[in-house]
């Protein structure tokens, strides 16, 4: 009996876990009075501990969480500054001239810029960027 209530509780904690799985949302890349936005409008910003032109990015759990990266459908192709890099998880992230995108979370309406010069190394791509 102790095994089958242990089991049944484990077989339970293991569903909730898959229910709150992070969601892969996928996204374009656009310019829009002269700044990087999603398909949905809201800015894109890049880091400063991202190395240009490495591949990689440095946001990986709390910092993904917070910093959410900007996510390319498989079969995407870049084109002009954009290009797409491969995170630890296999899953493609936008780029621009070789540093990975992300978006704030606390930007709430397309145009805000919440996220600029966070703590110093977060940073919207500014039309003389481009």
């Amino acid at each position: 009996m102790r095994i089958a209530a242990s089991l049944a509780i484990t077989l339970t904690l293991l569903a909730g876990c898959a229910t709150h799985a992070p969601t892969k949302e996928f996204s374009t890349v656009n310019l829009v009075n002269g700044m990087l936005v999603n398909d949905k409008g809201f800015t894109l910003y890049t880091y400063d501990k991202d190395a240009p032109n490495s591949g990689r990015s440095t946001c990986y759990g709390n910092c993904a969480v917070t910093w959410p990266p900007v996510l390319a459908a498989e079969g995407t192709k870049p084109s002009g500054g954009l290009s797409l890099i491969t995170r630890d998880d296999g899953a493609k992230q936008w780029a621009f001239k070789g540093q990975p995108l992300y978006t704030w979370p606390e930007d709430q309406e397309p145009g805000d810029v919440y996220g600029d010069d966070y703590d110093k190394v977060w940073h919207v791509i500014k039309t003389s960027q481009l």
